[in-house]
């Protein structure tokens, strides 16, 4: 009998939160939960989890900052938020943060179920083969390695960290650097989203953007990673 896949749920309203258990219950997943930051950051520390559910509006410590402390602990940890608050802003600082992705509420059932889904077949995985990437003239200050067996880079004399999905991200672009690779590709390779699902996130792009925060000299003018208009992203490997 296969293990079933065990999701941790942190949200304090109750009626969401014993929701969330029926479904996923009723789903096949097994379930953990807490009402508060603390206790959730406690819990999801442990390791036991192949998924997090984390509000963002949490008492004690608010999603924000259990979400920080849980990526200095584990950078592959698969995180959706969930979060009342829709402005650009709020998703922006929660997926800056290391959350995979998000769920706005009121959300429907079927979507974060689908969501979950995909998250978890992709945690962990990465159908690239692991290998050195360098960005940039070698012996310059602004010379990359990025090494993605330990998701991590050296620019210079700086350490860069990665993420699981941002170095997903950069092996996929890295392995087709001769053309663009369009943003609903990137949804369904690293994020396992079906092609034909009509899904409204920013979460590819502001992984992008976060990318080019590490591996940028000037982030608002890449020349690494890079937006083909109407075409999509590309990686410019020397």
């Amino acid at each position: 009998m296969s293990r079933k896949e065990n999701i941790l749920i942190i949200e304090d309203e109750e009626a969401i939160r014993t929701g969330l258990v029926d479904v996923l219950v009723y789903h096949g997943y097994d379930t953990d939960f807490a009402a508060d930051g603390n206790t959730g950051l406690e819990k999801a520390l442990t390791g036991k989890h192949d998924l997090i559910l984390l509000d963002i509006m949490l008492p004690g410590m608010d999603g924000y900052a259990v979400c920080e402390q849980i990526r200095k602990a584990d950078r592959e940890q698969p995180i959706i938020m969930l979060t009342a608050k829709s402005s650009d802003e709020d998703i922006i600082q929660g997926l800056q943060l290391g959350a995979d992705d998000y769920v706005a509420k009121p959300f429907s059932v079927a979507q974060l179920i689908l969501r979950i889904q995909a998250v978890l077949r992709r945690s962990g995985l990465s159908n690239e083969p692991e290998h050195m990437i360098e960005l940039g003239d070698s012996g310059q200050a602004t010379h990359i390695k990025i090494d993605s067996r330990n998701l991590s880079a050296t620019k210079g004399k700086e350490e860069i960290h990665f993420t699981r999905r941002e170095m997903d991200i950069l092996l996929y672009l890295a392995n087709h650097t001769e053309r663009p690779v369009p943003r609903d590709e990137l949804l369904n390779k690293i994020w396992g989203y079906a092609k034909n699902l009509e899904l409204e996130t920013r979460t590819v792009d502001i992984h992008v953007a976060k990318l080019r925060r590490k591996i940028e000299q000037d982030a608002a003018n890449p020349c690494h990673l890079i937006t083909v208009r109407g075409a999509g992203y590309r990686l410019m490997v020397d």
